[in-house]
């Protein structure tokens, strides 16, 4: 146990006032800054059930940025479950971005990139639990795994339905639980999960990324390296690839989604990112459309219309007095 705050500290918890190395040794190696790109100040404890972590993380806006991790002998497979408490959290992983709400959760893979911002509260305080799951425990295979991340999972229903609830018991009572109840708990979490993972993967439409044309991943890369190039098109796609136009739209064909379409969703959903932030480090709507390769404030206005519904003006101030989630796209 530890308690670098020099507050006290609940027997059986562990807590640390460095948030980036909490992170590094109890979930995964990741950046932690705040709203204006420093290193965040905040606090992450640590619970553990069996071979569940439970971290929660109290901060101001806050921003995660996991890198891809090399595969190691001896380095266990895990993902997480993502649970806000406190604000709403904007996940990024596999190419989809998603907004969580609390009450909602959704899966992170440790062994890839994501970024997880979450803007807090309208005090800017920003509370979220993370739970640390082996992939093993999941019984989920790497392949549709692919296509689970960064999705909302659905409410829980049935003997799931528990599971709310259990967590909320969980972040306050680890200090009475001895640890083969923990055990028990831990496992029982799981099996909770794993239930939600299978009727998310029944309700995913769509290829999973590993079962894609291998050109169609590679092409997906590379939009989202390059959403800020104005000249980005499905014509200078095919030609950085040396394909066709045509042969292009043929691959995107099983994707749902024709190649414009996919990157002017990708550069909307980038700018409701930057637009929902608060405080003084709030970039302008302009200034947000041209950082994401939009030509003039009138088109930005109408593919965010498009996407959410409104335009950007009226959604940011929506956004700013808690009556729209932020960022969540329509599509």
């Amino acid at each position: 146990m530890s308690a670098e705050s020099g507050t006290a500290v609940p027997p059986g918890t562990e807590t640390s006032t460095d948030v980036e190395s909490a992170f590094a040794r109890w979930l995964t190696p990741l950046v932690a800054l705040d709203d204006s790109d420093r290193r965040a100040d905040g606090s992450v404890s640590l619970r553990r059930f069996g071979y569940v972590r439970m971290l929660t993380c109290a901060s101001g806006p806050l921003r995660l940025v996991g890198g891809p991790r090399p595969a190691a002998p001896d380095t266990e497979e895990a993902v997480a479950l993502l649970v806000p408490r406190e604000g709403a959290a904007r996940l990024a992983q596999d190419g989809r971005g998603v907004s969580v709400v609390p009450g909602e959760s959704a899966l992170v893979d440790l062994r890839r990139a994501f970024t997880v911002e979450h803007e807090g509260t309208h005090e800017g305080t920003a509370r979220t639990l993370f739970l640390r799951l082996p992939l093993h425990a999941l019984h989920v295979p790497s392949v549709p795994l692919r296509s689970l991340t960064a999705r909302v999972l659905p409410p829980p229903a049935g003997s799931a339905a528990v599971l709310p609830a259990l967590l909320g018991h969980l972040e306050t009572s680890a200090p009475r639980v001895s640890a083969p109840l923990g055990e028990r708990l831990g496992g029982l979490v799981t099996d909770l999960v794993a239930g939600l993972v299978e009727d998310l993967a029944e309700d995913t439409e769509g290829p999973a990324e590993d079962d894609r044309h291998p050109l169609v991943v590679t092409i997906r890369q590379y939009i989202d390296r390059h959403l800020g190039d104005p000249e980005l098109s499905a014509e200078l796609v095919a030609a950085a690839h040396l394909i066709s136009v045509r042969y292009l739209h043929r691959l995107f064909e099983a994707e749902g989604v024709t190649v414009g379409r996919l990157i002017q969703r990708q550069r909307v959903e980038r700018c409701a990112g930057e637009l929902a932030r608060r405080g003084r480090s709030s970039p302008s709507i302009a200034v947000v459309a041209a950082r994401w390769g939009f030509r003039s404030p009138a088109h930005f206005s109408r593919a965010f219309k498009s996407v959410y519904g409104r335009p950007p003006q009226q959604w940011r101030r929506m956004v700013m007095s808690g009556t729209a989630d932020a960022p969540g796209a329509r599509v």
